[in-house]
């Protein structure tokens, strides 16, 4: 294996450990819920969801998953403050 693309693996890894490196921005998925798939989007920092609660509040058990998997790589301001999971 080339010795650059050695060194290149290495830093990778060390970024994966470090993820205040990482801040979304923009970011759209398919979320499987229990009932159905749901399009989950973070854009402009704000959320977006498909699902019918959000529709009323702009929160949901899917924005709140996300938000607790992706964590720190969040703006502070796309936080809810609802994820005490």
């Amino acid at each position: 294996m080339n010795s650059s693309l050695i060194g290149k693996i290495e830093k990778a890894k060390r970024y994966a450990q470090e993820r205040g490196r990482v801040s979304f921005q923009e970011f759209r998925v398919t979320f499987r819920g229990e009932n159905d798939l749901h399009a989950v989007g973070f854009r402009e920092g704000r959320w977006q969801c498909t699902c019918d609660f959000f529709a009323d509040r702009e929160l949901c058990s899917h924005t709140m998953a996300l938000e607790k998997i992706l964590g720190d790589m969040l703006p502070t301001a796309a936080i809810s403050g609802a994820v005490l999971i």
